[in-house]
């Protein structure tokens, strides 16, 4: 688990500080359920988004795909660490579709829940998704 580990305290609250402020861009005119995700790369960019609601409501996208789908955009392919982000006072945590497009660009990484009063729940990947099914299984490595 050393990429679990290897996360300074610094990078660990600028990805924070970074999905907190995406949620503050979040397009919800129907949930208003802003979130905000940052996810790190093994590069070490991070990349950030927020939910995109729309009126056909399966076209809406989550923050989490958001900040991922951005960095593959830009040549990403081993994920390190999210942080997802509300202004609630509940966590948040990652839906099924989410957790596995984590899982395709990480057998397993660090998952930070932030709630709107700053507190943090860390878990990960494996914790969340268990018996994963991922591109290996589709392909020779």
């Amino acid at each position: 688990m050393e990429h679990l580990l290897d996360m300074t305290p610094e990078v660990q609250k600028e990805l924070i500080r970074r999905a907190q402020d995406a949620y503050s861009k979040a397009y919800v005119p129907y949930s208003h359920y802003p979130v905000g995700a940052a996810t790190l790369w093994a590069s070490g960019n991070i990349f950030s988004g927020c939910n995109v609601e729309n009126a056909s409501y399966g076209l809406t996208v989550c923050a989490e795909r958001n900040s991922i789908f951005q960095a593959a955009a830009h040549g990403e392919r081993k994920l390190k660490a999210i942080a997802i982000a509300v202004p609630t006072e509940t966590f948040p945590s990652p839906c099924g579709a989410c957790r596995q497009v984590l899982r395709e660009f990480a057998r397993d990484c660090r998952v930070i829940l932030v709630n709107g009063q700053g507190q943090t729940r860390i878990t990960d990947l494996k914790t969340l998704l268990p018996d994963s099914f991922g591109p290996e299984y589709l392909t020779e490595e």
